[in-house]
């Protein structure tokens, strides 16, 4: 009869093992700070405090879109042109935005509009393929309405 040989667990294996592990965590680590960096693509705002200053502007413009009643919804076409369909916005009515990069490297276009009828605009310029924030403004005399959406 063959007796079974186990070695002994000792304090270099638990050793081994201690610094394998914490290998792994600082790797990881390691990994997802880089991730974070390299998708990073600057500032929000500049300066927070000047920010804070201006959001109960922001807040009085909001509630100022909101009572026009106006919404539009762009989208984008194959050929990468946006259409923005509105629904109440008045036909004499300019349309600018402004698209950005939400993640990754920074990119901003900006998108004027031609009429179409019926209550579309069209842009003149088109956007690349991926996701995309739209900052739409629309004005019509004194009126002025901001909203935004996101493009796929």
């Amino acid at each position: 009869m063959m007796a079974s040989q186990s070695k002994a667990f000792t304090g270099k294996h638990m050793a081994a093992i201690f610094v394998g592990g914490f290998a792994i965590i600082i790797a990881v680590n390691l990994l997802m700070a880089s991730v974070a960096v390299g998708s990073f693509h600057g500032t929000v705002v500049d300066n927070s405090y000047v920010a804070s200053q201006k959001y109960n502007g922001w807040l009085k413009q909001a509630s100022a879109s909101k009572v026009l009643g106006w919404q539009a919804v762009p989208h984008r076409r194959a050929d990468g042109r946006v259409v923005v369909e509105t629904i109440a916005a008045p036909a004499a009515a300019r349309i600018t935005a402004t698209a950005e990069r939400p993640l990754g490297a920074r990119e901003d276009t900006t998108l004027t509009f031609t009429p179409q009828g019926q209550g579309r605009w069209l842009s003149n310029e088109s956007l690349a393929p991926g996701r995309w924030q739209v900052r739409l403004a629309i004005r019509a005399g004194e009126q002025a309405w901001a909203g935004e959406a996101e493009i796929r």
